[in-house]
């Protein structure tokens, strides 16, 4: 499965939040704004700029831009480490600051129903877009993603 699909099967809202929710700073901090401007393809990178090219990003996203999506996802990742360490902390998967060591097989952390259970523990902590694309992209990051996982009350509503 390529990491378009995630962004694809969350749908459009969510994908804009998750991309309006970049932080400029997180992306200085880690040495990406750079990279980030040029692959947005953007003079400015601030959140107006993210606010405005977010319709363009989706449809970039829906031809299989793979480039894209695997650099918007880090930079989504880096802006909100503190959400990825509340979710390892809910699997109980060991972790430097939301970093697994790299001789951890965080995937024996992954039971059964472990997805609904980090959106329950996050549910009004974080938001849900953002907490069920980081699902999906530990899952597809450890070769475990058969299918998009959609939380529970969010499949009731649709």
């Amino acid at each position: 499965m390529q990491l378009s699909e995630i962004y694809r099967g969350l749908g459009q809202p969510a994908c804009t939040e998750i991309i309006r929710s970049i932080s400029i700073g997180k992306l200085k901090t880690y040495q990406l704004y750079d990279r980030m401007k040029v692959r947005l393809h953007v003079p400015k990178l601030n959140s107006e700029a993210l606010r405005k090219v977010a319709p363009r990003l989706w449809e970039r996203i829906n031809e299989n831009d793979e480039p894209l999506a695997t650099e918007l996802g880090q930079a989504v990742l880096v802006s909100h480490l503190d959400m990825i360490v509340a979710a390892l902390n809910v699997l109980g998967i060991p972790n430097e600051d939301g970093f697994f060591a790299k001789d951890l097989d965080p995937a024996s952390y992954l039971t059964e129903g472990w997805q609904q259970r980090v959106v329950d523990a996050l549910r009004g902590k974080f938001p849900e877009a953002l907490v069920t694309f980081y699902i999906n992209h530990l899952a597809w990051e450890l070769g475990r993603l058969t299918e998009i996982f959609v939380p529970a009350a969010q499949a009731a509503a649709q």
